[in-house]
């Protein structure tokens, strides 16, 4: 099964479009974990309990593993062993080299962490996005639209008439021989959404922004969604993670999941 039919499955089975973003400050968790050995996988493990039935899957940004120095790469690996394996949990990389550092990042990624899918950047072109594709049950979401106001730097830029993005997309669906590619669109630019869904009708969109990034979950929900209203990829993580600092915080992250799932999917039983 390709990763896109891996994807689709999943959020049939769940009735979810939502992804819980486990990008985890250790600043930030319930200050009695904290003594904990490995108080950041204590919390991932509990919020992943207390999730998983409610999620089509889970995003790590690997900079707030990074950070932990020596610990990071156990903390990693406890927290992607404790998700279950039919949901899909994507290596937030970013990850963009040429040659033999690709291979060794895409090794990283899927062989040693078993990611199911990452986020790569596009910028020095096709040999190195390639190394990530090689296997069609690993999905790799690249960079299109990126929710961040510096976006517009670069990703705007009009080349041969048309905006840089365009061309991302253009690449990518002829890239797309395995039916594992995706796109990376922020909910905080909703015209350019729907533009790069009416360009890309099949592909599933990563889109990040929703919650403290500000991203409008209707217009993410009707443009992002394919025909069949799936293929989104909606990820909350700040509001889900920290709505409570207490001993209650995976109780009020399940209540705000489940009220972040149900709002998508009354926004989807308008539209499609």
């Amino acid at each position: 099964m390709s990763f896109s039919s891996a994807l689709r499955s999943i959020q049939q089975q769940q009735n979810s479009l939502l992804c819980v973003g486990l990008d985890t400050d250790l600043q930030k968790i319930p200050r009695f974990l904290r003594d904990r050995s490995d108080p950041v996988a204590a919390f991932n493990r509990r919020i992943i309990d207390a999730t998983k039935d409610l999620v089509c899957a889970y995003k790590l940004n690997l900079a707030f593993y990074e950070t932990l120095g020596n610990q990071a790469w156990d903390t990693l690996r406890q927290t992607l062993t404790h998700i279950p394996a039919e949901i899909v949990s994507i290596g937030d990389a970013k990850r963009g080299d040429i040659g033999n550092t690709a291979e060794m990042y895409a090794r990283t990624l899927f062989s040693t962490y078993s990611f199911s899918a990452c986020t790569v950047n596009p910028y020095m072109g096709e040999d190195s996005v390639r190394p990530f594709a090689n296997d069609p049950d690993r999905g790799v979401f690249v960079l299109a639209v990126t929710s961040n106001a510096g976006a517009r730097d670069f990703q705007y830029l009009r080349v041969r008439g048309k905006p840089l993005y365009e061309h991302v997309i253009a690449k990518v669906k002829k890239w797309n021989s395995h039916d594992n590619f995706g796109l990376v669109v922020g909910a905080t630019h909703p015209r350019e959404l729907k533009r790069i869904r009416a360009l890309a009708p099949d592909l599933p969109f990563l889109i990040p922004g929703i919650g403290a990034q500000g991203g409008d979950l209707t217009s993410a929900v009707r443009y992002g969604c394919d025909t069949h209203g799936e293929m989104a990829v909606i990820n909350a993580s700040r509001s889900i993670l920290y709505a409570s600092s207490g001993e209650d915080f995976a109780d009020a992250a399940r209540t705000a999941a489940l009220n972040l799932k149900e709002e998508i999917n009354t926004i989807r039983s308008k539209f499609f």
